[in-house]
C-alpha cells in the first residue's frame, strides 16, 4: 500500500519545500505555517556532517532523557523491529544506532545464530553501545563507526533500520538508496522516526520544533521519508503514535527488484 501526502500530512499547516545545492554544500529546506490569516514561512538549514557528530558526540548521554521528554512511545522502538520480519539466524543492519537502544530488540529477533550491524557517525555514542555490548556479552553485534553512505556490509542483509536517524541526515536519501542495493529481494527496510503531527496541532508546535531540532537532536521536521521510501518500496505500510508525531514504516523489496542504483536521477528528486 502506497501513500500520498494526504494520507500522513496537512498541506494546508506545512508545505516543505527542499533547495538542493551542490555536493558538499548545505541544503535549505522551506516550510510554510498558516497562522491566523498569515503565512509564516521558516526555514531548515542541515548541516555539515562533522558538525551532526559532534553534537552528538556531547549528547549521547542525554539519550534516554530526549526520550522521555520527547514521549517517545514505550513499544515503538519493538514495534518497528517486529515490522522487520526478521527470522532467527537473519543478518540485520541499524543505520544510526546511536547508543544501541534498539540492539536488544534485534539481537532477540535475529536470535543466538544470527548478527546484528550498527552503524553511526559518533564516537560518543558508539561508546555507549559497545560498553552495552560488552555489558550483555553480545558476542554476534558489530558496530561500526563512519557514514552510513560510506558503509559496505560483508554479506547481504534481510532487514535495515534507520533507528530515529533519518532526519538529522543531510543526504538521507543518498543513504536509503545505498542501503537498499544490500538489501535482499523480498526483505524490508524500517523508519522509525518523529514527525509534525496533524492539523492546528502541527501548526502550533512547528516553532518550538524547530527551534528544539536546532539545539538538540538536529532533526530537519520538513522532509517526508515515508514518502522516499514509499517511491521504492514493492509494498509499503505505516503506522502512527501520539496523535500522529511518531511514525513506523516498513518498504519491501521486490523479489525481482533491479538495483536501486539504476534508477533515473529524476525519480530519486521525485521522492524529495
Amino acid at each position: 500500500m502506497r501513500f500520498d501526502d494526504g494520507d500522513v500530512s496537512d498541506e494546508n499547516i506545512v508545505d516543505g519545500r527542499e533547495h538542493l545545492k551542490p555536493s558538499g554544500r548545505q541544503q535549505t529546506t522551506t516550510g510554510r505555517a498558516r497562522v491566523g490569516a498569515k503565512h509564516v514561512t521558516y526555514q531548515w538549514e542541515d548541516r555539515e556532517r562533522a558538525f551532526i557528530a559532534q553534537r552528538y558526540d556531547r549528547i549521547a548521554g542525554l539519550i534516554g532523557l530526549f526520550d522521555r521528554l520527547l514521549f517517545l512511545p514505550s513499544h515503538l522502538r519493538r514495534r518497528a523491529t517486529t515490522g522487520l520480519r526478521l527470522k532467527p539466524g537473519d543478518r540485520v543492519l541499524e543505520i544510526g544506532c546511536g547508543t544501541g537502544r534498539n540492539l536488544p530488540f534485534l539481537r532477540e529477533a535475529v536470535g543466538p545464530a544470527g548478527k546484528v550491524y550498527g552503524v553511526d557517525l559518533s564516537s560518543g555514542m558508539l561508546r555507549r553501545a559497545r560498553a552495552l555490548c560488552r555489558r550483555e556479552q553480545w558476542e554476534n553485534v558489530e558496530l561500526t563507526q563512519c557514514d552510513g553512505l560510506e558503509y559496505i556490509p560483508c554479506e547481504p542483509l534481510d532487514g535495515i533500520m534507520f533507528g530515529l536517524c533519518y532526519n538529522t541526515m543531510p543526504h538521507h536519501l543518498a543513504v536509503l538508496r545505498h542501503a537498499w542495493k544490500h538489501l535482499h529481494p523480498g526483505r524490508r527496510i524500517v523508519i522509525m522516526d518523529g514527525k509534525l503531527p496533524h492539523g492546528r496541532g502541527g501548526k502550533l508546535v512547528l516553532p518550538f520544533a524547530l527551534w528544539l531540532m536546532k539545539h538538540t537532536l538536529l532533526g530537519n521536521p520538513f522532509i517526508k521519508p515515508w514518502n522516499d521510501l514509499a517511491a521504492i518500496a514493492d509494498e509499503f505500510e505505516m503506522e502512527e503514535f501520539l496523535f500522529g508525531s511518531w511514525y513506523v514504516c516498513w518498504g519491501t523489496k521486490s523479489a525481482g527488484a533491479q538495483s536501486y542504483d539504476l534508477l533515473p536521477a529524476e525519480q530519486l528528486l521525485a521522492a524529495e
